[in-house]
């Protein structure tokens, strides 16, 4: 797949999708979603195999970041378990993924510890309105903290492209930040701001780690 293809369509894809949700259209927005969450799997896919495990495991990880997008696109409080429980695998395949980049035993760094304090912070920003979420978000803050930390190792200590390292991780810190602005919709203030800034995000997000998997050289 040409990959200014992929930017471009992604793109549009995503004005839609934003267009959908201001005008409050669920079918629209189901469609949209569900097409552009799966183009990025669709990206990791056809990209060159430079890591043959990372790339496996990447992949599982956004086909299931795809699976928790349909359940968000989705009204309910059992379709946003779901999701967040799609969610949360999906980052624990990112980790083995990152794992083999660099290993667990580099993870631990100043960029890990800034990491826990920014986590630290947001969670007890939410921690008044989790109520019977507070056990689920702890847990996925958890290890969505440990991916971005895994991230950092793989910038920081790896010894692949710089441009590959540079997608792994922007990739990771964009999806980190769009999840405040899920966080904040969900439980702080439900408005369009929070899907305007998050889903641009996410979107990098995942699209950047899907490209990274072609760049690892």
């Amino acid at each position: 797949m040409n990959n200014l293809f992929i930017i471009m369509g992604s793109a549009f894809l995503l004005v839609l999708l934003l267009y959908s949700e201001k005008r409050g259209n669920p079918k629209s927005l189901f469609i949209t979603k569900s097409t552009l969450s799966l183009l990025f799997v669709l990206t990791a896919f056809f990209q060159p195999n430079q890591v043959p495990q990372f790339q496996h495991y990447l992949l599982l990880g956004l086909i299931l970041c795809l699976i928790g997008d349909v359940c968000l696109a989705l009204p309910g409080e059992k379709m946003f378990m779901m999701g967040l429980g799609a969610f949360f695998a999906g980052h624990l395949f990112y980790i083995l993924g990152f794992s083999f980049l660099t290993p667990f035993s580099r993870w631990i760094s100043p960029g890990a510890l800034i990491a826990v304090f920014m986590s630290a912070i947001i969670f007890f920003w939410l921690r008044p309105h989790l109520k019977s979420m507070f056990v689920p978000v702890l847990l996925y803050i958890l290890v969505i903290t440990m991916m971005l930390s895994g991230a950092w190792a793989v910038f920081a200590k790896s010894s692949f492209a710089v441009s590959g390292r540079m997608l792994v991780f922007a990739g990771a810190l964009c999806f980190y930040l769009s999840d405040v602005f899920v966080a904040r919709d969900k439980f702080i203030r439900d408005e369009f701001r929070n899907r305007l800034i998050g889903l641009p995000l996410y979107y990098s997000g995942q699209f950047s780690l899907a490209f990274s998997a072609g760049f690892l050289q």
